[in-house]
């Protein structure tokens, strides 16, 4: 009973790291598909490849993941288990709201979020001072750097080519788009697909197939990496709309800016803080810091607002939704 259950986590683990790719693929290319820099197809061929490399380029965060966000060691094996199965639905439940309103919320949240809720539905620990740190402080931060960092690299940017003919000066950025898309996508993976990682190692600690001190094993990796690349390919044209477009009308500088700061700041959080940031908060919150320099009207605050609405709803949302879910499952498997 209890492999096949650990079976069942995995599985769900791989779908959830799936509609985590299609829903958050937006965030690596709906710049430069919105500038034109890219084919839609091109693009999300290139950002689905990006992820898998990406995902393979570390395990930090996975690591926060498995081990920071509630305590399920002392749990018997099966309801251990349960405990993992039930945020995984809270956490594809919210992204599946959110993916059909295209609202570009966090997965990274909604996971947490999950974890959280059946933490406190089962009764076990969950550490809030590791929560507070690593995902509430960067949740609010994270846009304010992209947002603050955002603007002014995009004013630097600005005064370089302010002699620069505006044809060939867009051809550039279009090209240099390319890159800055490819390394969003690499920090994407980087972050997104770990998180998947992390939760497949402690179903499998949990089942007692491996010990908490192990390493994460390669067809964890792999798979986890797999799942997010296809799921990026199948793309997520509603979130795509709303960042590409709805938020402001970007030109490429615009674009380039906005994916370079973002990648800059998901490498940075992976490798030095190993906190496991939102993608979406942070090239959100960059589109709109390169958007303001035009001018503030330039921004559609009401589009962002009701961003920001889904940003602060994520966690306590998918907490109630993992919570519901683990007295369901609980009911039924015991």
């Amino acid at each position: 009973m209890e492999l096949a259950l650990v079976i069942t986590v995995v599985v769900i683990a791989l779908a959830f790291d799936y509609t985590n790719g299609f829903h958050d693929a937006a965030n690596a290319i709906a710049t430069s598909i919105g500038t034109r820099a890219l084919t839609p197809r091109a693009a999300l061929i290139m950002a689905a490849i990006c992820n898998l490399i990406g995902a393979m380029m570390g395990t930090h965060v996975a690591e926060t993941i498995a081990h920071s966000i509630v305590s399920i060691d002392s749990q018997a094996t099966h309801s251990g288990l349960i405990l993992v199965l039930s945020a995984l639905v809270g956490a594809i439940t919210w992204n599946l709201i959110t993916w059909w309103f295209g609202l570009p919320s966090s997965s990274t949240h909604a996971l947490i979020g999950g974890l959280a809720g059946v933490g406190i539905a089962g009764g076990v620990t969950v550490y809030w001072s590791s929560i507070t740190t690593k995902v509430v402080l960067p949740m609010f931060l994270s846009p304010l750097v992209g947002f603050g960092l955002a603007f002014l690299v995009m004013v630097l940017v600005m005064w370089l080519v302010r002699k620069a003919r505006p044809a060939p000066a867009n051809r550039r950025f279009r090209i240099a788009q390319t890159a800055s898309a490819a390394a969003m996508a690499l920090g994407h993976g980087l972050q997104d697909a770990q998180k998947t990682m992390g939760i497949i190692m402690l179903a499998l600690v949990t089942g007692g197939h491996y010990s908490k001190d192990d390493a994460i094993p390669f067809w964890v990796k792999f798979s986890a990496a797999a799942a997010i690349s296809l799921g990026t390919y199948a793309g997520g044209w509603r979130i795509m709309r709303t960042l590409g477009r709805r938020i402001i009308e970007l030109d490429p500088a615009r674009g380039f800016v906005a994916e370079t700061v973002s990648s800059v700041v998901l490498y940075v959080n992976a490798y030095v803080l190993h906190a496991p940031i939102s993608t979406t908060h942070t090239i959100t919150s960059a589109i709109m810091g390169v958007g303001a320099t035009k001018r503030l009207s330039a921004v559609r605050w009401g589009v962002a607002k009701n961003i920001a609405l889904a940003w602060v709803l994520t966690i306590p949302a998918s907490a109630l939704v993992g919570a519901v879910s683990f007295w369901i499952i609980h009911g039924i498997l015991g």
